[in-house]
């Protein structure tokens, strides 16, 4: 189904049923995200992608080259199918010899994430803080600086709807003084798949 559709069955109040419908067909291949969830991709037409995310310890997390605070070339509709996503906006400003980060730009594709570093060096402060449990839904405009976090030791899942904003970019911030560098996106195998399937549907039904 469509970005277009799906959005329109999450505002319709329909988003539980058409995920357990969706995750039931079989066929889906999840991965591990460097930002600490599974992601179950389930449509990607141009600029524009449906995925399903999975936050659970069930799972061996990925290790980031980065850091959680990123922010997307696309904007951002998610919607909470259970548990709590905390959205904590992060204020960046440009920073010479007191800088903490370096920014760093993201080109995915399908051997992984070509990670590079650019010349902006930023600090970095929490800023609005949303809170978010199951049936809510939030937008994040592309191109702002935010990690998604669920508490310590807390199961969440969410569809994630993206729509590519032309000229944006995938920016992460990282270690002033790595270097450019390639990460490969880690595929679970069907069995920790299904495994990811039941624990989703377990919690819609």
């Amino acid at each position: 189904m469509s970005h277009h559709g799906v959005q329109q069955l999450v505002l319709g109040g329909e988003a539980r049923a058409w995920a357990l419908e969706t995750l039931s067909s079989g066929g889906l291949r999840a991965v591990r995200h460097p930002l600490g969830f599974v992601c179950l991709p389930l449509e990607r037409d141009g600029g524009e992608g449906v995925c399903v995310h999975l936050w659970s310890d069930s799972f061996a997390h990925a290790e980031s080259t980065t850091s959680q605070i990123h922010c997307h070339s696309w904007d951002l509709v998610s919607h909470v199918l259970y548990g709590q996503v905390r959205n904590v906006h992060a204020v960046v400003t440009d920073a010479g010899p007191d800088a903490t980060h370096r920014v760093f730009e993201v080109v995915s594709g399908a051997d992984g994430d070509r990670i590079w570093p650019t010349g902006r060096t930023v600090r970095h402060a929490t800023g609005l803080v949303e809170v978010f449990g199951p049936g809510d839904t939030y937008t994040l405009a592309a191109d702002r600086f935010h990690s998604s976090v669920v508490p310590e030791g807390g199961e969440a899942a969410t569809i994630a709807l993206g729509r590519g904003r032309p000229g944006s970019r995938d920016l992460s911030l990282g270690p002033l003084h790595a270097g450019p560098h390639h990460v490969a996106r880690q595929p679970l195998d069907a069995r920790e798949t299904e495994l990811a399937v039941r624990l989703i549907t377990a919690h819609l039904t």
